[in-house]
């Protein structure tokens, strides 16, 4: 039987439901509980399955499976036989195997009915002896062999006869062709198939049509923007070698003009060997003015506006004006909903004022020049509070969509404040003149490079596709750093849709700090800026764990509740003595007498596996999680098998502006061994010291006083201790987070 009557006979089934299945007898829905495929040793069953109507019911997720065992609706899609489309999927399987080289495919099916209100349905495929290409040869391409068009083509001699990568062979050399200059290039397929043979000879003839060069280019739909900058964001000019790439790449580049709100690079085809181009634009308002209130459990209440001009001084160039405040309300509120934000220093206002100036044309429509001006007080909880002032300049190289090349410098003038403890225990710079000099202002000019790709299908919920993310900085001297450091992060996430509603996501992340001296205090040895340094935890890191609390802290402590009693009947967890010689052991005191506090590290390593199912209608989405990750500091060995494991739970709200998201993720693991930082003490001085500094506590409503007062370094005390409970379940272990838009 020739390939057009097998076509003929598959559709006349399809067109006539020739076959006939007395399942449905009595009346209602029968739901499909059970739908498989046997015998098909070639095309996965997922493939099978989409080829055809009828599906069986699924459980949504994983998660939902006890649900699903009661049958619960909202846990379960259901689907009902259509009996008139069974005899159809007969035919489109039959169609779906002759059209990827298996001639010879049978499909009949098996019905099983354990009741009247359920159906299992098998499909038996005998696939029979596949067609594969013996010959394979393009022709027509005389005197273009050096275009290469024929190499790595998606059909080659020894495969299957597929028509659906024989169609998009021939796909193949059409586009190539047109991006090189023949824009009415055509290919018919020549294929034969003897009869009772398993081999096919197929012949791509090509037709290549005149060779063409761009022609005039008109420009329309323009009000405020200039025909020559319209122009110039096209990769090409009239003369150049036509290309269809081409063509679509000026298009991308007009629509990232801002003020663009359409737009679209039409080729007029002619018979001759010149192609008119038609550029038909749409402009958006000029000015545009956004403002947003919002609230996480890190910045507690924020609030944000931006005032933007797309075009500003004409030419379609860019300055937007932004100013930000966060952490408002963190201090009354932290004790309620605000619980991972700063108190004391890092709970004070965070404030954020700068301008952004983008020229989207230098050198050629592929690079764009970006500056800004920013003035910032910025804390990291428990850290260290930032205030500084700076420049960003940045040189954008795009390449193919959705991937750029960026150079960057940023040099500014940064102090520090409430860092005393961080670079007390990262560096061992304990005494008030040399951290007085580390927190002053002082320089932090890193030269940069970065590389990103996107070829997710959406910005602020991708369900498909991958991004990744490769940044290397570098400060010194030469740069005009006073820190000096090397710095290298990278990330990498993918996402897959299982099926409408479903989305599984995965990220790995890691980075890495190598520290050099500081300029004005070359003694205290190699020191890596506090905001260069990695830190682990929080909403969008392992969600196990609070802001910045994963990897290497310190536990400080008041030095009375070590050298006073608790009780008036008690005894003092340390001798004064033993404080001063750095002896002092601090175990018996509870956790709670602690605030720990991170230091951050030199090496991050973290993953996250995340799955997210639809769940109800306007947006609802469940998702439960596992986030990996660590953090090791300087004198850390990296052991993976130091790696916290955090599985965990959540729900997202699909908004206009991100998914609204809370996360309730779990430490698998209890406390760990923590060093202790206190201040230092020593010996009251008759006639020297001031009476009323000795040190006092109130125990039991008693002044309790000791003969010794506060110095001003820092103490760090030299036994560890454990914190945090080491129960097989805690609920203490639970975190929650609150925030908006996805972890990754």
């Amino acid at each position: 039987m020739s390939p057009r009557q097998v076509r003929l006979a598959v559709w006349a089934v399809v067109l006539g439901g020739a076959f006939a299945l007395p399942v449905s007898a009595q009346a209602g829905r029968v739901e499909i509980t059970e739908l498989s495929f046997s015998g098909n040793e070639t095309l996965p069953s997922d493939s099978l399955a989409h080829a055809i109507v009828n599906r069986r019911s699924e459980c949504r997720s994983i998660v939902l499976a006890p649900f699903c065992l009661f049958r619960t609706g909202f846990a379960r899609t259901e689907r009902f036989l259509r009996e008139r489309e069974l005899a159809r999927d007969i035919a489109r399987l039959r169609l779906y195997y002759h059209d990827r080289g298996f001639r010879e495919a049978t499909v009949d099916t098996a019905i099983n009915r354990p009741n009247d209100e359920e159906i299992r349905i098998r499909f038996d495929i005998d696939e029979g002896r596949p067609v594969l290409i013996s010959e394979l040869a393009v022709t027509g391409l005389e005197g273009l062999e050096e275009l290469e068009l024929e190499s790595a083509l998606p059909l080659q001699v020894e495969e299957r006869f597929s028509r659906v990568r024989l169609n998009a062979a021939r796909d193949t050399l059409r586009m190539r062709l047109q991006n090189r200059g023949y824009p009415q290039a055509d290919v018919f397929i020549n294929s034969n198939i003897p009869s009772g043979s398993y081999e096919a000879s197929v012949t791509f003839d090509v037709d290549p049509g005149p060779y063409a060069a761009f022609g005039p280019i008109s420009v329309s739909g323009n009000r405020r923007l200039s025909d020559r900058v319209i122009r110039r964001m096209l990769p090409f000019s009239e003369g150049d070698e036509y290309s269809r790439a081409a063509t679509l790449s000026g298009q991308r580049n007009l629509f990232n003009l801002e003020i663009i709100s359409s737009a679209q690079v039409v080729d007029t085809l002619s018979m001759g060997e010149v192609v008119p181009i038609e550029v038909k634009v749409a402009e958006g308002s000029v000015h545009r003015v956004r403002a947003g209130l919002g609230w996480s459990t890190i910045d507690c209440l924020n609030t944000e506006g931006r005032w933007t001009s797309r075009n500003f001084i004409g030419g379609a160039r860019r300055l937007q004006l932004r100013a930000r405040l966060s952490n408002i309300l963190a201090e009354e509120m932290h004790d309620t909903v605000c619980r991972q934000a700063g108190v004391g220093e890092f709970g004070d206002l965070n404030w954020l004022v700068a301008a952004d100036f983008t020229q989207p044309w230098i050198f050629s429509s592929r690079y764009s020049l970006s500056s800004g001006l920013f003035f910032e007080r910025k804390s990291v909880q428990d850290v260290f509070v930032r205030k500084a002032v700076g420049i960003d300049l940045g040189l954008v190289r795009r390449f193919r969509p959705g991937t750029t090349v960026t150079l960057s410098y940023r040099p500014q003038l940064t102090s520090l404040d409430a860092a005393e403890v961080f670079f007390c225990a990262s560096f061992l710079v304990c005494t008030p003149t040399d951290i007085n000099v580390l927190q002053s202002a002082n320089w932090l000019a890193p030269v940069g490079i970065s590389l990103a790709q996107d070829r997710t299908n959406r910005i602020l919920n991708p369900t498909r596709g991958y991004s990744a993310v490769l940044n290397v900085e570098l400060a010194s001297g030469p740069t005009g750093s006073d820190f000096a450091y090397h710095r290298a992060f990278a990330q990498v996430a993918a996402y897959r849709e299982a099926s409408h509603g479903q989305v599984l996501a995965v990220r790995i992340r890691g980075g890495w700090v190598r520290a050099g001296t500081f300029g004005l205090l070359r003694s205290a040895g190699d020191i890596v800026h506090p905001q260069k340094r990695f830190y682990g935890g929080g909403p969008n890191s392992v969600r196990g764990f609070g802001q910045n609390q994963l990897g290497p802290r310190v536990l400080t402590v008041d030095v009375r509740r070590l050298v006073f009693p608790a009780t008036a009947d008690g005894v003092a967890a340390c001798l004064p003595d033993e404080v001063m010689d750095l002896s002092c052991g601090a175990a018996s005191l509870a956790d709670g007498q602690f605030i720990p506090r991170p230091t951050g590290g030199r090496v991050i390593l973290e993953g996250s596996a995340e799955f997210r199912l639809l769940i109800a209608e306007g947006g609802w989405e469940a998702a439960t999680f596992i986030d990996v990750g660590q953090v090791w500091s300087e004198n850390e060995p990296i052991d993976l098998g130091d790696l916290q494991i955090t599985p965990g739970i959540g729900i997202r709200y699909r908004s206009p502006v991100g998914p609204i998201r809370i996360d309730l993720g779990y430490r698998t693991r209890g406390g760990e061994t923590l060093q202790v930082m206190t201040s230092q003490i020593r010996p009251f001085i008759s006639g020297q010291d001031d009476p009323e500094g000795r040190l006092e506590r109130s125990v039991a409503g008693e002044i309790l006083t000791l003969n010794y007062v506060l110095d001003d370094d820092l103490a760090l005390l030299s036994s560890r201790i454990r914190f945090g409970e080491a129960d097989a379940f805690s609920l203490s272990r639970l975190q929650l987070h609150f925030s908006i838009g996805q972890a990754f």
